[in-house]
């Protein structure tokens, strides 16, 4: 929801206020309204498990529905009423495809008995999402229901389909593939950092005529944050600040046509807009460590260890 509204609220301000078409406006806006889950995860490992969970789902959900709302707007040739109905078919037929391509990859881990097994899962999760981007599906929901399968394949045991299943040996599988994956994950992190650190260049961080811009998106987005955070009657300290961009947003930028682009949002301003909102969440995540060790330290002087 807030990917939507940011995008939208925003596109419309530069479309009314600059003269830029609708479409072209939304294509240039939607990078900055995604949370890098690549940032924010990682950084969320000291927080309670409430807040924790929140910020895993929250991060990966924007990841995910904010790369299909950028190839909505993107790939279409315009957004009308038809566009949006073709696109919500296409939609739900993601989720039935995702539902039994999970439930079967689910089975082939656990049915596998080969020392090489993970290699051939990773290559058939490849694959599918590779034929569902070629029939211009939003494939990356396969991607997450497969995740959410995985990870709550004990939440399923009443399910007739999966009584053949011997669960507590893919409940050790699936233990072994998280491992390969958060692995793999922080290659792919270490490296977008060290190409991010070697293609920034003084001129765009300390850019004054774009930090205008940088600023000005980075007020509405946590203006929109607060919002939902206050309608979800959920804490503000440390969430409202832990909404990062990173990968994504550079990726999508990179996506868009040279000739779509909107002149003052430019690589200066995709530079600034992640700095800023990584120096913004390290400030708020070492504030809240700081109040849990206060906590603790006074829980542990009103009940001593005996």
């Amino acid at each position: 929801m807030p990917v939507l509204i940011i995008g939208i609220g925003f596109a419309t301000y530069v479309h009314y206020e600059w003269g830029f078409p609708f479409k072209q406006s939304l294509e240039n806006i939607i990078p900055f309204c995604i949370i890098s889950s690549a940032i924010a995860i990682p950084s969320s490992i000291n927080l309670s498990a409430s807040k924790r969970e929140f910020v895993i789902y929250e991060s990966s959900l924007s990841d995910i529905l904010g790369v299909i709302f950028f190839n909505f707007a993107t790939f279409g040739t315009a957004i009308t009423l038809s566009s949006v109905m073709v696109f919500t078919w296409q939609f739900f037929l993601m989720l039935i495809i995702s539902v039994v391509a999970s439930l079967i990859l689910a089975f082939l881990l656990g049915k596998i008995d080969h020392h090489i097994k993970y290699g051939p899962i990773i290559i058939l999760t490849i694959l599918i999402y590779e034929i569902s981007k070629i029939y211009h599906l939003p494939a990356l929901i396969f991607i997450l229901f497969f995740g959410l399968v995985l990870g709550n394949i004990d939440e399923m045991k009443h399910l007739k389909i999966l009584k053949s299943f011997r669960l507590t040996k893919m409940n050790r599988e699936v233990k072994h593939f998280k491992d390969v994956v958060v692995e793999a994950t922080f290659i792919v992190r270490s490296i977008f950092f060290l190409v991010f650190g070697f293609v920034i260049q003084t001129e765009d961080i300390i850019n004054p005529e774009s930090l205008v811009w940088s600023v000005s998106i980075l007020f509405f987005v946590y203006l929109i944050r607060y919002i939902m955070l206050k309608l979800a009657k959920m804490e503000m300290s440390p969430l409202l600040l832990i909404a990062p961009r990173g990968l994504i947003t550079i990726l999508l930028f990179l996506a868009i046509a040279p000739e779509q682009r909107i002149p003052f949002i430019n690589q200066s301003v995709i530079v600034q807009v992640i700095i800023i909102s990584t120096l913004i969440m390290m400030i708020g995540v070492l504030f809240s460590n700081k109040e849990i060790k206060k906590v603790e330290e006074q829980l542990a002087d009103e009940h001593p260890k005996i």
